[in-house]
């Protein structure tokens, strides 16, 4: 009988957890209510979407120009048209990289195309991938979903030996 009981844990584990999942992100500016620095996801009206790849990474993007600060939520693989991207895409925030090619052969006096992206006087990538949603928190301070995981399989083996 434990045998059996053990089994069924593993096999839910297994069911839960399983490479080709994607991973759920938040994705809105802070244009939509709720998605602002002071993140409220029942705002949003939303509990996030899967990424569309399954690699992908959840990031938060904060831009700032003086007192004006604007937040966009998503996935890594959404914002891939950017250029400001950190090379270094592990969990934590970054300054964004600068690239001094760009809108170099644009020759135009429209100031609202920005085509050099730089309006912003400060922009930071916080990314995240150790959790689902993990892209509401302000300081990518959370627990890790594994982790709760780990202790629930561990509280089944002790019910099971025992």
């Amino acid at each position: 009988m434990q045998a059996q009981a053990l089994l069924t844990a593993l096999l839910l584990m297994a069911a839960f957890i399983h490479e080709s999942a994607a991973i759920w992100c938040y994705r809105c500016t802070s244009a939509t209510p709720g998605c602002a620095d002071n993140f409220n996801w029942r705002g949003i009206g939303f509990l996030g979407e899967q990424c569309p790849e399954t690699n992908d990474i959840c990031v938060k993007v904060t831009e700032r120009r003086g007192a004006k600060e604007t937040i966009t939520r998503d996935c890594l693989s959404a914002l891939n048209f950017r250029t400001d991207i950190p090379a270094d895409k592990y969990e934590g925030c970054r300054p964004a990289a600068k690239d001094v090619r760009l809108g170099h052969y644009v020759n135009h006096t429209i100031k609202e195309h920005d085509v050099k992206r730089d309006y912003f006087t400060e922009t930071t990538f916080c990314f995240c991938f150790l959790d689902h949603r993990c892209n509401a928190a302000s300081g990518l301070h959370h627990p890790s979903a594994l982790a709760g995981a780990a202790v629930l399989l561990l509280l089944l083996l002790r019910s099971v030996i025992y």
